[in-house]
């Protein structure tokens, strides 16, 4: 069972970050063909990324349903973009295959969206929860002091020594 953090908490992160959404939806339900290689190629490359942090990828979190959702966190988007375009990585390989079996046919749709975050501007906050999103990717912090309000969180430059 996951361990519940009975108190308020933040993220803690020393410098930019990126997050990226990813995500599939399935559009027509009966062609498992089409969609279940589109959903099995990201767990791959998840561990991938996670037996190799030169990358540059920090962490996730993902749901699932007809429309996919996972959150991604990485250093920079440098190694993101060096990821994706990377010959030897996993992506390239499931890209290619995608375009070449579902391509704009209609069947599975896939969509993501890229965010740069500078340091102090992002916030976060969560209560009753396990280590999760960008607190479970990088620290975790009681939100007190600086970390208690929102607009605290914002408005601090969060750079501490490890």
């Amino acid at each position: 069972m996951v361990e519940i953090i009975k108190e308020r908490m933040s993220a803690k992160v020393d410098g930019d970050f990126v997050v990226f959404l990813i995500g599939m939806r399935v559009n027509k339900l009966w062609k498992i063909h089409k969609w279940l290689p589109v959903a099995l190629a990201m767990p791959k490359m998840i561990s991938e990324l996670n037996k190799n942090p030169e990358l540059g990828f920090i962490g996730h979190e993902q749901w699932f349903g007809r429309t996919t959702i996972m959150i991604q966190y990485w250093k920079s988007f440098e190694h993101l973009e060096n990821y994706a375009k990377n010959r030897s990585s996993n992506h390239l390989p499931a890209w290619k295959k995608f375009n070449k079996k579902v391509g704009s046919n209609g069947d599975v749709g896939i969509w993501h969206e890229t965010y740069l975050s500078k340091t102090g501007k992002y916030e976060s906050v969560y209560n009753n929860m396990p280590l999760f999103g960008l607190a479970k990717a990088t620290r975790c912090v009681p939100a007190v002091g600086k970390f208690q309000s929102a607009s605290d969180r914002i408005s601090n430059t969060p750079i501490m020594k490890p």
